[in-house]
């Protein structure tokens, strides 16, 4: 695949999808323990045949974004956040995880590597980072690989839903994302696997994504094919729901915290999906999806409409507002949100 070339993007109109960068990030775990890790321009990955992640799945990875701000700079958003979250993750597949205090090291210096493609303040658009953690240690029988790579991808990408901040419309799914006592609170490629053919068969039947309810009584809500779920209620309370199976999302971290200093007495609690009448706005969110209103959910064939199909809520509004003013380094965050890449 061609290298990109910067000049060759039109940054406000650019999709969600991959693009060769000059530089990634490779790190490889042999012998007891990790090397110093380097920047390369090899975006491939090497391994044998019988490496365990092809076999039995040892694979977790992060997503997280650097934002260009007004200065010119480049902010990351609480990527500590996405290390601990990485290590929870290898941890729970019994690979040997990768430094926290390294991980935000390396994903500064593949930024900086990269900083030409940034996007510009203003464009909606992001450079989204991919670190991963992959057992390549051969295996034929069923146990955990002895060798690991840990690697940066990094990718420029315009809004994950392309309806941006304009309500979309989902649907419950029969399928589940995770089993009960599983991997749903790890980030790990098993639970996307498992996600592909529910969401293709939302999105042939018009739907921006799915609502997994819980995979035990199938009535709970538990998160949005891409991201994570909230509502609002017509007393201004914000929503979220709680369960042993969802992925623990740094966005909603983010929110839950943002929405208290708004008063909104935020609260993470089971949410039946017979229960939709109490809120009055609905989004979505995510390091992709940032928030993304709601404007309805379907279920067993009866559509519930929250704050408007075409408009979004001014609660909903609100949240966003801060949270990307907060990302794009226009309004100063609580301590250690943004954090700076330094470019020189």
């Amino acid at each position: 695949m061609k290298k990109a070339k910067a000049e060759d993007f039109d940054w406000p109109n650019l999709g969600f999808n991959y693009y060769d960068l000059p530089y990634s990030f490779h790190a490889e775990y042999r012998d007891g323990k990790w090397d110093e890790g380097k920047l390369t321009n090899d975006s491939t990955i090497k391994m044998s045949e019988a490496a365990n992640v092809l076999h039995y799945g040892q694979e977790a990875f992060e997503g997280l974004k650097a934002y260009r701000r007004k200065d010119g700079g480049v902010n990351l958003f609480r990527p500590d956040m996405n290390a601990k979250r990485l290590h929870n993750s290898a941890k729970r597949l019994l690979m040997v995880p990768f430094p926290e205090n390294r991980f935000v090291e390396a994903v500064k210096m593949v930024v900086k590597a990269n900083q030409d493609f940034v996007p510009p303040y203003g464009s909606g658009a992001t450079l989204y980072i991919r670190p991963f953690i992959i057992g390549s240690g051969e295996v034929i029988g069923v146990h955990p690989a002895d060798k690991f790579q840990f690697h940066i991808l990094v990718t420029p990408v315009g809004p994950y839903y392309k309806g941006g901040m304009k309500p979309t419309e989902y649907v419950t799914s029969p399928y589940d994302r995770a089993a009960h006592g599983g991997t749903g609170q790890s980030k790990v490629s098993g639970n996307y696997a498992a996600s592909l053919l529910p969401g293709s068969l939302a999105h042939k039947n018009g739907y921006s994504d799915v609502v997994y309810l819980d995979p035990r009584l199938h009535e709970n809500i538990e998160e949005l094919g891409g991201a994570n779920f909230f509502g609002i209620t017509k007393d201004g309370k914000f929503k979220t729901p709680k369960s042993p199976s969802i992925l623990p999302s740094i966005t909603k971290k983010s929110l839950l915290q943002i929405a208290d200093s708004f008063g909104m007495e935020p609260e993470e609690t089971s949410i039946s999906i017979y229960d939709l009448d109490q809120f009055s706005e609905a989004g979505a969110m995510g390091t992709a999806a940032v928030i993304s209103p709601v404007g309805s959910i379907t279920h067993n064939g009866n559509k519930h409409v929250f704050y408007s199909e075409t408009e979004v809520g001014p609660y909903t509004q609100k949240l966003y507002d801060r949270l990307s003013g907060i990302q794009d380094g226009d309004q100063k965050g609580p301590d250690g949100w943004q954090v700076d890449v330094p470019l020189k």
